[in-house]
This record gives C-alpha cells, structure tokens and sequence, in this order.
C-alpha cells in the first residue's frame, strides 16, 4: 500500500479515496463512538455545574447559550464520513479526546496520516 501525502498535500479527494476495510471501519466506528460519549460526558458535567450556580430565571439563558454553543461545535466536529475520518481523528486525538491506542487496528498509512494532522 502506498503512503499518503504530507497533510497539507492530502487533499478532500485524496481522504475520500482512502480504503476503509470492515475491520477498520469497526475500529473507526468504536474509536469516534468513544470520543463522542468522552464530550458529551465533560458537557453534562459542565452543563450542571452551571445549572446548579443558576438562582434567577435570566440566568437559564446562559446554559442555553453553552449548550447551543457546544451543541454546535460537536456538530462540526464529529462527522462520521469516511472522506474525513483521518482529519476527526487527528483533531480529535490533538484534542486529547482519542488516544492513538483506540485506533489500533487501523492501517500503518492512515495511522501516520492521522499523527500528521495531529500534530498540525
């Protein structure tokens, strides 16, 4: 298998050419799965801590406002497409959210392509 481009040369079209094998696509789905429930843990820990500071009724409008904001972020962030998948998890493990280990399993290739945008 041939190694991928450098990050700023692997382009939309060179991501969504990637060959995802069963195997890996259950690695991917396990891995994504996690770091999606890791953040929406840390929101609803942070959504009551600030929910449990609230003692007026303006003051709702400020965890609405959190939670549209992350709700938002999340929303961007956590796309499960396989033309994009090498750029969630190189975010996602910078981010501290995916660790390398949960990626095991994946190919030597798509591995080095996720540290690469890790490191970015």
């Amino acid at each position: 298998m041939t190694s991928l481009p450098r990050p700023g040369a692997l382009g939309y079209d060179a991501m969504r050419d990637l060959h995802w094998s069963p195997q890996e696509k259950a690695v991917a789905r396990k891995a994504f799965d996690r770091a999606l429930q890791r953040e929406l843990e840390a929101v609803m820990v942070e959504a009551k801590k600030q929910a449990a500071k609230i003692r007026q009724p303006s003051e709702l409008w400020e965890l609405e406002r959190y939670l549209t904001q992350r709700r938002t972020q999340i929303d961007r962030q956590y796309e499960y497409k396989y033309s994009v998948l090498i750029l969630v998890f190189g975010n996602l493990t910078r981010q501290g959210m995916l660790s390398e280990q949960e990626l095991e399993g994946l190919s030597q290739d798509k591995l080095d392509a996720i540290r690469r945008y890790a490191e970015l």
